[in-house]
Protein backbone atom coordinates (compact mmCIF):
# COMPACT_ATOMS: atom_id res chain seq x y z
CA UNK A 1 0.00 0.00 0.00
CA UNK A 2 2.72 2.09 0.56
CA UNK A 3 3.76 2.16 -3.23
CA UNK A 4 1.81 4.63 -4.67
CA UNK A 5 3.73 7.29 -2.42
CA UNK A 6 6.55 6.57 -3.60
CA UNK A 7 8.27 9.47 -5.99
CA UNK A 8 7.62 9.04 -9.53
CA UNK A 9 10.29 7.41 -11.68
CA UNK A 10 11.28 6.22 -15.13
CA UNK A 11 9.63 3.20 -16.57
CA UNK A 12 12.67 2.34 -19.13
CA UNK A 13 14.07 -1.13 -19.78
CA UNK A 14 16.37 -2.41 -16.56
CA UNK A 15 18.67 -3.15 -19.04
CA UNK A 16 19.13 -0.11 -20.85
CA UNK A 17 18.57 1.85 -17.67
CA UNK A 18 22.06 -0.15 -16.17
CA UNK A 19 23.81 0.75 -19.14
CA UNK A 20 23.15 4.34 -19.07
CA UNK A 21 24.21 3.93 -15.34
CA UNK A 22 27.51 2.43 -16.71
CA UNK A 23 28.26 4.79 -19.48
CA UNK A 24 26.43 7.90 -19.05
CA UNK A 25 26.48 8.23 -14.84
CA UNK A 26 25.89 12.21 -15.65
CA UNK A 27 23.58 11.99 -18.17
CA UNK A 28 21.44 9.20 -16.08
CA UNK A 29 20.95 11.51 -13.28
CA UNK A 30 20.31 14.59 -14.97
CA UNK A 31 17.68 13.59 -17.49
CA UNK A 32 15.77 11.49 -14.73
CA UNK A 33 15.76 14.69 -12.34
CA UNK A 34 14.60 17.33 -15.71
CA UNK A 35 11.89 15.03 -15.90
CA UNK A 36 10.91 14.06 -12.40
CA UNK A 37 12.63 16.53 -10.29
CA UNK A 38 14.37 16.11 -6.60
CA UNK A 39 13.18 12.89 -5.85
CA UNK A 40 12.48 10.05 -8.45
CA UNK A 41 12.43 6.49 -7.70
CA UNK A 42 14.11 3.26 -10.09
CA UNK A 43 11.05 0.36 -9.91
CA UNK A 44 12.02 -3.37 -10.00
CA UNK A 45 9.47 -6.23 -10.12
CA UNK A 46 10.70 -7.64 -6.43
CA UNK A 47 8.93 -4.39 -5.38
CA UNK A 48 11.81 -3.44 -3.47
CA UNK A 49 12.44 0.05 -5.32
CA UNK A 50 15.04 2.32 -5.30
CA UNK A 51 14.33 6.43 -4.37
CA UNK A 52 16.79 8.88 -5.36
CA UNK A 53 16.79 11.80 -2.96
CA UNK A 54 18.38 15.66 -3.51
CA UNK A 55 16.14 18.34 -1.54
CA UNK A 56 18.42 19.58 1.18
CA UNK A 57 15.52 18.54 3.69
CA UNK A 58 15.54 15.16 2.66
CA UNK A 59 18.87 14.79 3.06
CA UNK A 60 18.35 16.12 6.31
CA UNK A 61 15.97 13.58 7.12
CA UNK A 62 17.77 10.83 6.07
CA UNK A 63 20.96 11.84 7.99
CA UNK A 64 19.60 12.61 10.59
CA UNK A 65 16.74 9.22 11.09
CA UNK A 66 16.96 6.79 13.38
CA UNK A 67 20.25 4.44 12.81
CA UNK A 68 17.96 1.10 13.63
CA UNK A 69 15.46 2.59 11.02
CA UNK A 70 17.97 2.39 8.25
CA UNK A 71 20.87 -0.39 6.87
CA UNK A 72 23.76 0.93 5.01
CA UNK A 73 26.12 -1.90 5.18
CA UNK A 74 24.66 -4.48 3.65
CA UNK A 75 24.26 -2.56 0.39
CA UNK A 76 28.19 -2.19 0.12
CA UNK A 77 28.42 -5.87 0.17
CA UNK A 78 29.50 -5.69 -3.38
CA UNK A 79 32.15 -4.15 -2.82
CA UNK A 80 33.28 -6.95 -0.20
CA UNK A 81 35.15 -8.72 -3.00
CA UNK A 82 37.95 -5.61 -2.71
CA UNK A 83 37.58 -4.23 1.33
CA UNK A 84 36.86 -7.37 3.00
CA UNK A 85 34.17 -7.98 5.40
CA UNK A 86 35.73 -6.08 8.29
CA UNK A 87 36.06 -2.82 6.45
CA UNK A 88 34.17 0.14 8.18
CA UNK A 89 32.01 0.44 4.62
CA UNK A 90 30.94 -3.13 4.92
CA UNK A 91 29.71 -2.91 8.54
CA UNK A 92 26.77 -1.86 10.18
CA UNK A 93 25.54 -1.17 13.58
CA UNK A 94 27.25 -1.34 16.59
CA UNK A 95 30.48 -3.36 14.82
CA UNK A 96 30.22 0.23 12.41
CA UNK A 97 30.31 2.05 14.79
CA UNK A 98 33.33 0.20 17.05
CA UNK A 99 34.94 0.73 13.89
CA UNK A 100 34.88 4.12 13.50
CA UNK A 101 35.66 5.20 16.75
CA UNK A 102 38.94 3.25 16.00
CA UNK A 103 39.71 4.64 12.65
CA UNK A 104 38.37 8.66 13.37
CA UNK A 105 41.10 9.74 15.58
CA UNK A 106 44.37 9.83 13.50
CA UNK A 107 41.92 12.22 10.75
CA UNK A 108 41.80 14.77 12.91
CA UNK A 109 43.77 17.49 15.33
CA UNK A 110 47.17 17.70 15.58
CA UNK A 111 47.80 14.11 14.41
CA UNK A 112 46.34 15.00 10.90
CA UNK A 113 48.50 18.26 10.73
CA UNK A 114 51.62 16.43 12.11
CA UNK A 115 51.35 15.27 8.37
CA UNK A 116 51.30 18.06 6.12
CA UNK A 117 55.36 18.43 6.14
CA UNK A 118 55.45 14.86 4.51
CA UNK A 119 52.76 15.78 1.85
CA UNK A 120 54.23 19.29 0.89
CA UNK A 121 57.80 16.90 1.01
CA UNK A 122 56.75 14.44 -1.18
CA UNK A 123 54.96 16.84 -3.54
CA UNK A 124 57.79 18.52 -3.75
CA UNK A 125 59.80 15.54 -5.20
CA UNK A 126 57.77 14.24 -7.80
CA UNK A 127 57.05 17.81 -9.47
CA UNK A 128 61.04 18.09 -9.46
CA UNK A 129 61.02 15.49 -12.09
CA UNK A 130 58.52 17.47 -14.74
CA UNK A 131 60.72 18.63 -17.34
CA UNK A 132 59.23 22.69 -18.16
CA UNK A 133 56.58 22.60 -20.83
CA UNK A 134 57.27 18.67 -22.01
CA UNK A 135 53.58 17.06 -21.68
CA UNK A 136 52.90 14.92 -18.89
CA UNK A 137 49.50 12.92 -18.20
CA UNK A 138 47.96 14.28 -15.43
CA UNK A 139 46.09 11.67 -13.73
CA UNK A 140 49.54 9.45 -13.42
CA UNK A 141 51.39 12.91 -12.08
CA UNK A 142 48.91 12.76 -9.64
CA UNK A 143 48.26 9.52 -9.08
CA UNK A 144 51.85 9.02 -7.99
CA UNK A 145 51.70 12.09 -5.53
CA UNK A 146 49.37 10.57 -3.96
CA UNK A 147 50.19 6.57 -3.55
CA UNK A 148 53.45 8.18 -2.44
CA UNK A 149 51.20 9.83 0.45
CA UNK A 150 49.04 7.10 1.17
CA UNK A 151 52.51 4.77 1.39
CA UNK A 152 54.18 6.96 3.90
CA UNK A 153 51.28 8.25 5.81
CA UNK A 154 48.73 5.30 6.52
CA UNK A 155 51.36 2.71 5.97
CA UNK A 156 54.40 3.69 7.39
CA UNK A 157 56.24 2.55 4.67
CA UNK A 158 60.03 4.77 3.46
CA UNK A 159 61.92 4.14 0.41
CA UNK A 160 62.86 0.91 -0.36
CA UNK A 161 62.20 -2.45 -3.01
CA UNK A 162 59.44 -3.99 -0.81
CA UNK A 163 57.72 -0.35 -1.10
CA UNK A 164 57.99 0.01 -4.77
CA UNK A 165 56.60 -3.53 -5.05
CA UNK A 166 53.87 -2.49 -3.16
CA UNK A 167 53.59 0.50 -5.06
CA UNK A 168 53.36 -1.28 -8.54
CA UNK A 169 50.96 -3.71 -7.25
CA UNK A 170 48.38 -0.99 -5.62
CA UNK A 171 48.54 1.17 -8.93
CA UNK A 172 47.86 -1.59 -11.05
CA UNK A 173 45.33 -2.72 -8.76
CA UNK A 174 43.61 0.83 -8.60
CA UNK A 175 44.03 1.24 -12.63
CA UNK A 176 42.19 -2.29 -13.17
CA UNK A 177 39.19 -1.45 -10.51
CA UNK A 178 38.98 1.60 -13.11
CA UNK A 179 37.96 -0.15 -16.07
CA UNK A 180 34.30 0.26 -17.39
CA UNK A 181 34.44 -3.66 -17.17
CA UNK A 182 34.01 -3.55 -13.19
CA UNK A 183 31.68 -1.00 -12.92
CA UNK A 184 29.35 -3.22 -14.64
CA UNK A 185 30.73 -6.43 -12.96
CA UNK A 186 29.14 -4.32 -9.51
CA UNK A 187 25.56 -4.21 -11.82
CA UNK A 188 25.40 -7.46 -13.80
CA UNK A 189 26.68 -11.17 -11.68
CA UNK A 190 26.99 -12.72 -15.12
CA UNK A 191 30.15 -9.78 -15.60
CA UNK A 192 31.84 -10.94 -12.54
CA UNK A 193 33.28 -14.44 -13.44
CA UNK A 194 36.75 -15.78 -12.84
CA UNK A 195 37.93 -16.96 -16.12
CA UNK A 196 41.55 -16.89 -15.55
CA UNK A 197 44.34 -14.47 -15.03
CA UNK A 198 43.85 -12.98 -18.87
CA UNK A 199 40.16 -12.53 -17.73
CA UNK A 200 39.73 -8.64 -16.47
CA UNK A 201 37.92 -10.60 -12.80
CA UNK A 202 40.25 -13.12 -13.11
CA UNK A 203 42.88 -10.75 -13.14
CA UNK A 204 41.66 -8.65 -10.45
CA UNK A 205 41.30 -11.34 -8.04
CA UNK A 206 44.98 -12.01 -8.88
CA UNK A 207 45.90 -8.83 -7.99
CA UNK A 208 43.93 -8.78 -4.50
CA UNK A 209 45.93 -11.49 -3.53
CA UNK A 210 49.18 -10.47 -4.95
CA UNK A 211 48.50 -6.84 -2.76
CA UNK A 212 47.04 -8.75 0.30
CA UNK A 213 50.10 -11.13 0.62
CA UNK A 214 52.36 -8.07 1.13
CA UNK A 215 50.44 -5.80 3.13
CA UNK A 216 50.24 -8.92 5.44
CA UNK A 217 54.24 -9.22 5.38
CA UNK A 218 53.71 -5.63 5.71
CA UNK A 219 51.57 -6.17 8.52
CA UNK A 220 53.52 -9.08 10.56
CA UNK A 221 56.90 -6.83 9.88
CA UNK A 222 55.32 -3.52 12.10
CA UNK A 223 54.70 -5.68 14.60
CA UNK A 224 57.56 -7.49 14.82
CA UNK A 225 59.58 -3.79 14.97
CA UNK A 226 56.78 -2.26 16.29
CA UNK A 227 57.96 1.65 17.44
CA UNK A 228 55.25 3.24 19.62
CA UNK A 229 56.52 6.64 18.35
CA UNK A 230 55.77 6.30 15.24
CA UNK A 231 52.89 8.17 14.20
CA UNK A 232 51.42 6.20 10.44
CA UNK A 233 48.24 5.83 10.21
CA UNK A 234 48.97 2.29 10.84
CA UNK A 235 50.56 1.94 13.73
CA UNK A 236 48.15 4.60 15.54
CA UNK A 237 45.62 1.78 14.67
CA UNK A 238 47.60 -1.26 16.29
CA UNK A 239 47.47 0.59 19.53
CA UNK A 240 43.74 1.78 19.38
CA UNK A 241 41.84 -0.37 22.05
CA UNK A 242 37.50 -1.71 21.51
CA UNK A 243 35.79 -0.99 23.82
CA UNK A 244 36.35 -4.21 25.60
CA UNK A 245 40.28 -3.83 25.39
CA UNK A 246 40.92 -6.31 22.69
CA UNK A 247 43.43 -4.79 19.52
CA UNK A 248 42.36 -5.05 15.81
CA UNK A 249 43.33 -8.39 13.98
CA UNK A 250 45.72 -8.67 10.84
CA UNK A 251 42.51 -9.36 8.93
CA UNK A 252 40.50 -5.95 10.64
CA UNK A 253 43.83 -3.93 10.19
CA UNK A 254 44.08 -5.14 6.20
CA UNK A 255 40.48 -4.12 5.47
CA UNK A 256 40.98 -0.85 6.48
CA UNK A 257 43.83 -0.17 5.04
CA UNK A 258 42.66 -1.30 1.77
CA UNK A 259 39.77 0.91 1.81
CA UNK A 260 41.43 4.01 2.72
CA UNK A 261 43.83 3.30 -0.13
CA UNK A 262 41.21 3.12 -2.86
CA UNK A 263 38.52 5.29 -1.43
CA UNK A 264 40.79 8.16 -0.23
CA UNK A 265 43.54 7.70 -3.04
CA UNK A 266 40.62 7.85 -5.95
CA UNK A 267 38.60 10.84 -4.17
CA UNK A 268 42.21 13.09 -4.00
CA UNK A 269 43.61 12.05 -6.89
CA UNK A 270 40.51 12.87 -9.32
CA UNK A 271 39.74 15.59 -7.28
CA UNK A 272 43.43 16.97 -8.05
CA UNK A 273 43.25 16.56 -11.45
CA UNK A 274 39.92 18.18 -11.54
CA UNK A 275 41.35 21.27 -9.72
CA UNK A 276 43.92 21.67 -12.28
CA UNK A 277 41.41 21.35 -15.03
CA UNK A 278 38.78 24.18 -14.23
CA UNK A 279 41.87 26.59 -13.16
CA UNK A 280 43.50 26.19 -16.40
CA UNK A 281 40.41 26.83 -18.26
CA UNK A 282 39.59 30.57 -15.98
CA UNK A 283 42.22 32.95 -16.00
CA UNK A 284 40.52 34.97 -13.34
CA UNK A 285 40.96 32.33 -10.90
CA UNK A 286 44.31 32.03 -11.62
CA UNK A 287 44.94 35.43 -10.79
CA UNK A 288 43.45 35.53 -7.74
CA UNK A 289 45.53 31.87 -6.59
CA UNK A 290 48.87 34.15 -7.55
CA UNK A 291 47.96 36.88 -5.81
CA UNK A 292 47.20 34.58 -2.60
CA UNK A 293 50.30 32.21 -2.98
CA UNK A 294 52.58 35.44 -3.92
CA UNK A 295 55.03 34.16 -0.87
CA UNK A 296 57.72 31.90 -1.61
CA UNK A 297 58.08 28.44 0.03
CA UNK A 298 54.79 28.65 2.11
CA UNK A 299 55.02 25.95 5.11
CA UNK A 300 51.93 23.33 4.92
CA UNK A 301 49.97 24.31 7.83
CA UNK A 302 50.03 28.35 6.27
CA UNK A 303 48.60 26.25 2.86
CA UNK A 304 45.99 24.83 4.34
CA UNK A 305 44.70 27.94 5.80
CA UNK A 306 44.35 29.91 2.78
CA UNK A 307 40.72 31.08 2.09
CA UNK A 308 40.89 31.00 -1.47
CA UNK A 309 43.13 27.78 -1.85
CA UNK A 310 40.26 26.51 0.20
CA UNK A 311 37.51 27.57 -1.93
CA UNK A 312 39.02 26.45 -5.15
CA UNK A 313 39.22 22.78 -3.01
CA UNK A 314 35.86 23.09 -2.21
CA UNK A 315 33.88 24.54 -5.44
CA UNK A 316 36.18 21.65 -7.33
CA UNK A 317 34.68 19.05 -4.65
CA UNK A 318 31.14 20.82 -5.43
CA UNK A 319 30.92 20.92 -9.33
CA UNK A 320 32.69 17.63 -10.08
CA UNK A 321 32.18 15.53 -6.89
CA UNK A 322 34.11 12.04 -7.47
CA UNK A 323 31.65 10.21 -6.31
CA UNK A 324 27.54 11.23 -7.14
CA UNK A 325 26.09 9.62 -4.56
CA UNK A 326 25.97 8.67 -0.96
CA UNK A 327 26.76 5.04 -0.04
CA UNK A 328 22.73 3.77 -0.26
CA UNK A 329 20.55 3.01 2.49
CA UNK A 330 18.41 0.21 3.06
CA UNK A 331 15.17 0.74 4.94
CA UNK A 332 14.60 -1.41 7.68
CA UNK A 333 11.21 -0.37 9.01
CA UNK A 334 8.80 2.01 7.48
CA UNK A 335 10.18 5.50 7.16
CA UNK A 336 8.89 8.99 6.03
CA UNK A 337 10.83 11.37 4.02
CA UNK A 338 9.72 14.31 3.19
CA UNK A 339 6.08 13.08 3.49
CA UNK A 340 7.05 9.85 1.26
CA UNK A 341 5.89 7.09 2.82
CA UNK A 342 9.14 4.14 2.31
CA UNK A 343 8.57 0.41 3.13
CA UNK A 344 10.84 -1.58 4.40
CA UNK A 345 13.35 -3.08 1.96
CA UNK A 346 13.48 0.11 0.27
CA UNK A 347 16.61 1.15 -1.12
CA UNK A 348 17.48 5.21 -0.67
CA UNK A 349 20.16 7.02 -2.37
CA UNK A 350 20.95 10.36 -1.31
CA UNK A 351 22.44 12.50 -4.32
CA UNK A 352 25.17 14.25 -3.68
CA UNK A 353 25.61 15.53 -7.73
CA UNK A 354 21.84 16.80 -7.99
CA UNK A 355 22.27 18.26 -4.74
CA UNK A 356 25.26 20.43 -5.74
CA UNK A 357 23.70 21.10 -9.03
CA UNK A 358 20.22 23.10 -7.36
CA UNK A 359 20.02 26.25 -9.36
CA UNK A 360 18.73 27.73 -6.10
CA UNK A 361 21.14 26.76 -3.59
CA UNK A 362 24.23 27.15 -6.26
CA UNK A 363 22.97 30.14 -8.74
CA UNK A 364 24.84 29.21 -12.11
CA UNK A 365 25.99 25.93 -11.12
CA UNK A 366 27.75 24.35 -14.13
CA UNK A 367 30.12 27.45 -13.92
CA UNK A 368 33.37 27.03 -11.40
CA UNK A 369 32.96 29.64 -8.83
CA UNK A 370 34.89 29.28 -5.84
CA UNK A 371 34.00 32.93 -4.54
CA UNK A 372 30.61 31.35 -3.38
CA UNK A 373 32.52 29.68 -0.42
CA UNK A 374 33.73 32.52 0.66
CA UNK A 375 30.63 34.61 0.53
CA UNK A 376 28.36 32.34 2.54
CA UNK A 377 28.54 28.76 4.55
CA UNK A 378 26.50 25.87 3.64
CA UNK A 379 25.21 23.20 5.62
CA UNK A 380 26.05 19.67 5.42
CA UNK A 381 22.18 18.78 3.66
CA UNK A 382 24.04 21.02 0.66
CA UNK A 383 26.78 20.19 0.38
CA UNK A 384 28.18 16.68 1.02
CA UNK A 385 31.14 15.93 -0.84
CA UNK A 386 31.84 13.37 1.40
CA UNK A 387 28.79 12.18 2.14
CA UNK A 388 26.57 12.70 5.51
CA UNK A 389 25.21 11.23 8.79
CA UNK A 390 26.83 8.17 9.91
CA UNK A 391 28.72 7.72 6.85
CA UNK A 392 30.20 10.47 6.20
CA UNK A 393 33.35 9.79 5.04
CA UNK A 394 36.23 9.71 8.32
CA UNK A 395 39.28 10.89 5.81
CA UNK A 396 36.91 14.06 5.14
CA UNK A 397 39.67 16.84 7.04
CA UNK A 398 42.54 14.66 5.93
CA UNK A 399 41.82 14.58 2.35
CA UNK A 400 40.50 18.39 2.24
CA UNK A 401 43.99 19.49 4.08
CA UNK A 402 45.93 17.10 1.56
CA UNK A 403 44.44 19.09 -1.26
CA UNK A 404 44.90 21.90 -0.29
CA UNK A 405 48.91 21.79 0.62
CA UNK A 406 49.24 19.67 -2.63
CA UNK A 407 47.39 22.27 -4.84
CA UNK A 408 49.46 25.19 -3.18
CA UNK A 409 52.87 23.39 -3.89
CA UNK A 410 52.43 22.93 -7.06
CA UNK A 411 50.76 26.35 -8.26
CA UNK A 412 53.34 27.98 -6.26
CA UNK A 413 55.50 26.92 -8.57
CA UNK A 414 53.83 26.31 -11.86
CA UNK A 415 51.22 27.18 -14.10
CA UNK A 416 49.47 23.97 -15.17
CA UNK A 417 48.15 24.04 -18.91
CA UNK A 418 46.23 21.85 -20.85
CA UNK A 419 47.78 21.05 -24.53
CA UNK A 420 44.43 21.78 -26.13
CA UNK A 421 42.99 25.05 -25.39
CA UNK A 422 39.50 25.19 -24.68
CA UNK A 423 37.34 28.65 -24.70
CA UNK A 424 34.93 27.41 -22.33
CA UNK A 425 34.35 24.70 -20.22
CA UNK A 426 31.75 22.63 -22.31
CA UNK A 427 35.06 20.27 -23.65
CA UNK A 428 35.42 19.19 -19.89
CA UNK A 429 33.69 15.55 -20.24
CA UNK A 430 33.46 13.40 -17.90
CA UNK A 431 34.27 9.64 -17.85
CA UNK A 432 33.31 6.75 -15.40
CA UNK A 433 36.63 5.26 -13.72
CA UNK A 434 35.08 2.13 -11.68
CA UNK A 435 32.80 4.27 -8.76
CA UNK A 436 33.99 7.67 -9.27
CA UNK A 437 33.53 10.08 -11.83
CA UNK A 438 36.80 11.86 -13.56
CA UNK A 439 38.52 13.66 -16.02
CA UNK A 440 39.32 11.52 -19.05
CA UNK A 441 42.37 9.49 -17.56
CA UNK A 442 44.85 10.30 -20.48
CA UNK A 443 44.63 13.99 -20.43
CA UNK A 444 47.87 15.70 -20.78
CA UNK A 445 48.62 18.95 -19.45
CA UNK A 446 52.44 20.43 -18.90
CA UNK A 447 54.16 22.45 -16.44
CA UNK A 448 55.45 25.99 -16.82
CA UNK A 449 57.73 27.38 -13.72
CA UNK A 450 56.50 30.33 -12.51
Amino acid sequence: MFDTNLPDGPSMPTLLRQMKLVFQPLKYLEDFAKIYGDNFTIKNKSGNHTVYFSHPKALEEIFTADASKLDAGSENQILKYLFGSNSVVILDGTPHRNQRKLLVPPFHGDRMRAYGATIQSITQQVINSWQDTKPFNVHNAMQEITIRIILRVVFGLDEGTSTEKLRRSLISLLELVGYPVVSGALLFKFWKKDLGIWSPWGRIIHLIKQVDELIYNHIEETRKNFDPNRKDILSLMMTARYDDGQPMTDEELRDELVTLLVIGHETVTSSLVWALSWVDTLPEVQQKLQNELCQNKLEASELAKLPYLTAVCQETLRICPVGTTCFSRIVKSSLNITGYELPPNTLIIPNIYLAHHREEVYPNPKQFIPERFLERQFSPYEYLPFGGGNRQCIGMAFAMYEMKIILGTIFTQYKISSLKRRPDNSHIKPVRRGLTIVVPPKTQMQATPR
